[in-house]
């Protein structure tokens, strides 16, 4: 190949994917060989990290993916692809619309979980208690990044996030065959006892929190977590669009159109007019 020809090749270089006519390789691994063989977890996993897991690490994966597909139409993500299909756009456009409402605050938690617990963990590892480390750190958090500790606390689910306790027990099960280490579920725990003794009520974990001790034990990076969490939950973006598509219904707004919105500017036009 000329020096040219490598620029031009070299423009775009991946570890991931290899082709040449009449072959795929995905990470070195024949793509025929793959199908039918490996589950869609295995091959996330493998994209993401380069490697396979074992069947308990793919078990736990998968079931973090499970539990937060959907949260239901109240959940802004679902909103908007409910509405982008009712406007006229396909399942491509509803998905994408959808997909960016998954930002700092409504998808970001969980990314900013694991950054939590990685603080606290560093603040162990370095000798410090954990009780006095979950403290030092939600301080931390909180003057550096604002009031809300992420994966904590839910204005639907109270006292308890129903998804939360199944899925660190699930953590426990493999931290007992030695699949994880189990030492971000005690971070987690120690997140909650702290978080529920200072405000005197308890204080759920939430779906963030929860998925995001798996993502840590496993070993994802913070931001895999959040882009994980945009693939777990574009299953539910599409069975709401697919149903809303269905259903029928033509530029459907947030709120029935019986019901208007508080204005409070000048020359308020007078209630029943």
């Amino acid at each position: 190949m000329t020096d040219q020809g490598r620029e031009v090749s070299d423009w775009w270089s991946t570890e991931i994917i290899d082709m040449a006519p009449g072959q795929i390789r995905m990470r070195g691994c024949p793509i025929e060989d793959m199908i039918g063989a490996v589950t869609f977890p295995q091959m996330i996993w493998l994209m993401t990290r380069g490697d396979m897991p074992t069947d308990e690490q793919a078990k736990l994966f998968e079931a973090a993916l499970v539990a937060a597909v959907d949260h239901g139409p109240q959940a802004p993500s679902i909103a908007t692809a409910r509405m982008a299909v009712s406007c006229g756009l396909g399942l491509n456009g509803a998905l994408a619309s959808a997909v960016n409402m998954l930002d700092d605050v409504h998808g970001g938690a969980g990314e900013q979980a694991v950054e939590l617990y990685c603080w606290i963990d560093d603040a162990v590892q370095m000798g410090q208690e954990l009780p006095q480390a979950t403290q030092d750190m939600i301080d931390k958090w909180q003057s550096e990044r604002g009031v809300f500790v992420p994966g904590f606390g839910h204005r639907f689910h109270k006292p308890e996030d129903p998804r939360a306790p199944r899925l660190l027990s699930l953590v426990d099960a493999a931290s007992e065959t030695g699949a994880v280490s189990g030492r971000f579920a005690t971070i987690g725990r120690s997140l909650q006892s702290t978080l529920n003794a200072s405000k005197g009520k308890p204080v759920p974990m939430n779906i963030d929190g929860a998925t995001a001790v798996i993502y840590a034990e496993l070993g994802f990076a913070g931001p895999l977590a959040r882009g994980l969490f945009c693939l777990s939950r574009s299953v539910g973006i599409i069975a709401h669009a697919w149903e809303q598509m269905n259903q029928g219904e033509r530029n459907k707004g947030p709120t029935p159109p019986g019901y208007r919105w508080t204005y409070r500017g000048v020359n308020p036009i007078p209630d029943g007019n």
